[in-house]
This record gives structure tokens, C-alpha cells and sequence, in this order.
């Protein structure tokens, strides 16, 4: 497989890709020449440089994983990759010291005139008295966004003795009471207390633009704004104005609304910001540091790599599924995808309702990752475009598919059970099934019998009378047909006199060994199953 690499990441994620996959590297590639080239590659990864749009993503045909090096997303038509069952991964938690200490460092040296007092010098002039300063200790700041960077810098402005507020409407009180941080409800109330604020929010439609004109008009005439998180949060032209009245003292920004595609030689920057001088500017630098670098390309790399191989990883389109234990999880996705695969095998009536229910230790795990897989198994093997973790949701919903999850404390002869229970517009077919050892898939219920199989590759299931000769009539038409029986289980259904049995064989059954076996005498059915 191939990972085109379109912004430079630390050779440690290069050398991590190299070990597996075919790997090029096109860095600050054009917009065309990426539409050009995408249909090449299995996945793509960008920092917040290149725009992955929903064209890239249509052309890519052999897209499986866009990476992100860094944290936000906003760059990424996220929408279109669910859609095409591409994984979006990114490094939400490789830079956040950086981002963080970068936002500090930008407060201080604003407080402290740093970079005019460092040009005045520069140019050979000594007036100390023009960049007297102001001192972080007992002034107010408010924290917007307390995700994992404002976190972080809330707790360190305490240990500046400052007043720390917190502003963040999706965070729940009981993480302020764990950080000692007041909660702040709204914006204007944000606008009247602080005396800084420095800004840790994702770019969204509430909060693009939170800080505008009417919100400035509120503000402290002393007030001091850092963004190290996404341009836009700020709206630029009424932070122009409020800088030039000196409606607030000054601005830290290391984001903007536009900001120059990185080229050899540098970019140009040509904003109105650089007129000023309450204002410091820097260059996206909030994830630019060596420690930083080298945890975002391994880490990347390794999400990259995991999710080519298969495996799953916390993907940001994957609805914030954490997975503690991914050893326990594992045998249990691969049962819950032969379970879907099974109603298939067995019925071809459209799908009104699917029901998955766990019972035993498994409820404590995220069932919702099996749920997915039964899903994804149920409905891989009639679509045409791919079906996975990803996309399976959206699926089910545009298909009108009523799905349920549930748990139950019932007894069963099994430490852990998970069972599907799939209707359509005449009955409703059962499939169950347990992980032994922690690695073997068995399969304990089939369409309502109880059973006790391996599944395998080349399966065939044969309904049937219960009488004598049966099973030998069998034996012979797989025989003659040249595939090798590995295993049979026989199983009665109930008091009745029918029976059912799951053969296991080593290849695939061919259709007029099929047509024999049907026109037995005693056999009702037979059921070829390719998994």
C-alpha cells in the first residue's frame, strides 16, 4: 500500500511508515496537482497546510486513512471521508505542552512590551520608559475552550498567582471543581471580568466569531486576548479596530483568518496586524517545537499504520469511541462481524430492525465498537462501496434500519454472549455467539437453533428431516464433489423432528453439489455460506 506524506513530518513517522507500506513524500504539494495524484494512494496525511476537500476525497479512490499531524480537523471535508468510509485520524494530545507554553509565553511578553523593547534595541535606542509593563500576578484571565491545552494553561496561570476563570459550555461542572477553576457562563460575562483571555477553542459555527465587535465593546479597557488555537475565533477586522482605539491594551495572535501556504523561501504574510505595535504576531508556532515534532510524526505514524493494517484506532469520525483494552475487544469485533455476514447467508429479505444484545463481562467493555462490527458485517456483503466502523451509522440511518443496543443480566451457560436478532417484514432470524479461550469464535445460536461451531471460511447448512441416511447422503455429495469436509454439527430443534446441520469445509461448495444435496429426500433446505 502506498501513504502519500503531503507536509513534512519527522523522519522517526517516515521511518515508521517505510517498515510497512511504499511511502512518498510531496510536500506543500498544489491543490491540482493532489487531485491529480490521489487516486494513487491508500492514505494521505497533512498538517493544517493542505486542504483535503471533498474532491480529494472523491478522487481518491484508494483512500482508506487520512492523518492529520496535529489536532484540529477543520481543514478535512470530514463529512465526505465518513461517507466513503475513509478514517480520519489525527495528534490531539502530542502538542498540547507546546501550544500551551507558547500561549504563556505570548501572554508574558505582551504583558511585558518584550518584542518592541526587543526592536527598540535592536535599532540602538534605550527608553526604558516607554515599555513599562504589567504583572500576570492577581489579574483575571479567562480560559475559553477547557479541553486538554486550556487545561493545561489553566493550571499553570495559577501557579502565577493569577485569578483563573474558565469559559467552555460542552465541559461539564465537575472538571472546574477538579481543576479549581470558577466556571464563566457566558461570553459577556467573560468580556467584563478579564483582564486577559487567552483562547483554546475548536473553529465551529458557535464559535467562529465569538469574540466580534459588540463583544469587544464590553470588554476591560486593559483587556489583553492570546489565540494560539484557530484564526477566525476572533473577528480580525473588529480586533483591528479595538487595537487601534485602544478599546483593549493589546494581542497575541499565532493563528489567523488567512494564513500563507508554507513555500522554499518562506510565504508572505500581509495582514493589517503588522502595522501595530500593541500587537505580537508569530507564525503558527504553537506546535513548532523539537519535542513536539517528534511526538506528532510517531504518533501519526503509528495511527497511520495501525489503521491501514486494519486495526482500529481512536479516529476522530468515529464518535470519541475510547477503547481501554483493545487485546479483550478484538476476538469480539471479529465475532460480531460474522454474525452479521450470517443473516445474509440465510435470508435476502431487506432489513427492517437490528437488535444486538451482550450479556456477561462484555457489557463493561464499548459494546458499541461490536454493534458497529455486526453492522458492518451485516451489510458489507451487499454494497458495492465499502462499509466499515466509519461509515456504517450513516448507512443504517439513510436506509431507514432501526437499531438497538442492549445488555442483560440473564444467566446464560456462557461467560459472555452476544446476540443479533435481525427482522424483516415477515420474521425475525437469531444468531448468538462467545469468544473462548479469549481467542475462539463460536457460534452457539444459528437462525434460531442452538449450535456449537467455529465458523470458517466455506460453510454450508443444511435443514433437514431427522431420520436415518441423512447425513450419510451428505457425506457423499460433498465427497464426490472434491471438497473436504472439516467438520459437521448436527443440532434437533427442540421436541419437533427437524434438524439442522453446519458443515465446515475446505473450499467452496459448487453449485451443482448444491442442486444434489437439495433434492435429497428429507432435506428441506440447504444454505451455502462464504464468509
Amino acid at each position: 500500500m502506498k501513504v502519500l506524506v503531503a507536509e513534512k513530518i519527522a523522519q522517526v513517522g517516515i521511518d515508521i511508515l517505510k517498515k510497512d507500506f511504499e511511502v512518498e513524500e510531496k510536500l506543500n504539494i498544489l491543490p491540482d496537482d493532489l487531485l491529480e495524484c490521489i487516486g494513487e494512494y491508500d492514505a494521505l496525511i497533512v498538517r493544517s497546510g493542505s486542504k483535503v476537500t471533498k474532491d480529494v476525497i472523491q478522487r481518491g479512490k484508494n483512500l482508506k486513512v487520512i492523518g492529520r499531524a496535529g489536532t484540529g480537523v477543520d481543514n478535512i471535508d470530514l463529512a465526505a471521508a465518513t461517507e466513503r468510509g475513509i478514517v480520519v485520524v489525527n495528534t490531539p494530545e502530542s502538542n498540547n505542552i507546546s501550544t500551551a507554553e507558547h500561549s504563556i509565553a505570548l501572554m508574558l511578553a505582551l504583558s511585558r512590551n518584550i518584542t518592541t523593547a526587543h526592536m527598540s534595541l535592536k535599532e540602538g535606542i534605550w527608553k526604558r520608559s516607554a515599555f513599562r509593563g504589567v504583572e500576570l500576578y492577581d489579574k483575571t484571565v479567562v480560559v475559553m475552550g477547557m479541553g486538554r491545552i486550556g487545561s493545561i494553561v489553566a493550571s499553570r496561570l495559577k501557579r502565577f498567582g493569577m485569578k483563573v476563570l474558565g469559559y467552555d459550555p460542552y465541559i461539564p461542572d465537575s472538571k472546574f471543581e477538579k481543576l479549581g477553576v470558577e466556571k464563566v457562563e457566558g461570553v459577556d460575562d467573560v468580556m467584563k471580568r478579564a483582564d486577559y483571555i487567552t483562547l483554546h477553542l475548536p473553529i465551529t459555527k458557535e464559535t467562529r466569531g465569538i469574540i466580534g465587535a459588540r463583544e469587544l465593546s464590553l470588554a476591560k479597557p486593559g483587556l489583553r486576548i492570546v489565540n494560539c488555537a484557530r484564526g477566525g475565533l476572533v473577528d480580525e477586522k473588529a480586533l483591528l479596530d479595538a487595537l487601534k482605539d485602544k478599546k483593549i491594551a493589546g494581542a497575541a495572535l499565532d493563528v489567523y483568518e488567512n494564513e500563507p501556504k508554507e513555500v522554499a523561501g518562506g510565504g508572505v504574510f500581509d495582514n493589517p496586524f503588522i502595522e501595530l505595535d500593541n500587537v505580537i504576531l508569530t507564525p503558527h508556532l504553537g506546535a513548532s517545537t523539537e519535542e513536539a515534532q517528534q511526538n506528532v510524526g510517531e504518533a501519526i505514524a503509528s495511527q497511520v499504520s495501525e489503521a491501514l493494517k486494519g486495526n482500529i484506532v481512536n479516529a476522530v469520525n468515529l464518535s470519541g469511541l475510547k477503547v481501554e483494552d483493545m487485546a479483550m475487544i478484538t476476538p469480539y469485533l471479529n465475532l460480531g462481524e460474522i454474525l452479521g455476514k450470517l443473516y445474509y447467508a440465510v435470508d435476502r429479505l431487506p432489513i427492517k430492525r437490528v437488535e444486538v444484545s451482550y450479556c456477561g463481562a462484555i457489557t463493561k467493555e464499548e459494546t458499541k465498537l461490536i454493534t458497529l462490527s455486526c453492522l458492518s458485517g451485516l451489510l458489507g456483503s451487499i454494497m458495492e462501496d465499502r462499509v466499515n466502523f466509519v461509515n456504517v451509522e450513516m448507512i443504517v440511518k439513510d436506509r431507514g434500519i432501526e437499531v438497538v443496543e442492549s445488555t442483560t443480566s440473564a444467566e446464560t451457560h456462557y461467560t459472555n454472549l452476544v446476540t443479533i436478532k435481525v427482522t424483516n417484514k415477515e420474521s425475525t432470524i437469531e444468531f448468538a455467539g462467545t469468544v473462548f479461550g479469549g481467542r475462539e469464535v463460536r457460534i452457539v445460536k444459528f437462525a434460531g437453533y442452538d449450535v456449537d461451531f467455529v465458523p470458517t471460511n466455506h460453510m454450508v447448512a443444511i435443514y433437514n428431516i431427522d431420520k436415518p441416511g441423512i447425513i450419510g447422503h451428505i457425506g457423499t455429495i460433498v465427497g464426490l464433489s472434491g471438497v473436504n469436509i472439516a467438520t459437521m454439527r448436527v443440532s434437533r430443534n427442540g421436541d419437533n423432528d427437524l434438524a439442522i446441520a453446519i458443515i465446515n469445509i475446505d473450499s467452496h461448495l459448487p453449485d451443482d453439489a448444491l442442486q444434489e444435496l437439495q433434492r435429497v429426500d428429507g432435506i428441506l433446505k440447504v444454505q451455502r455460506i462464504d464468509l
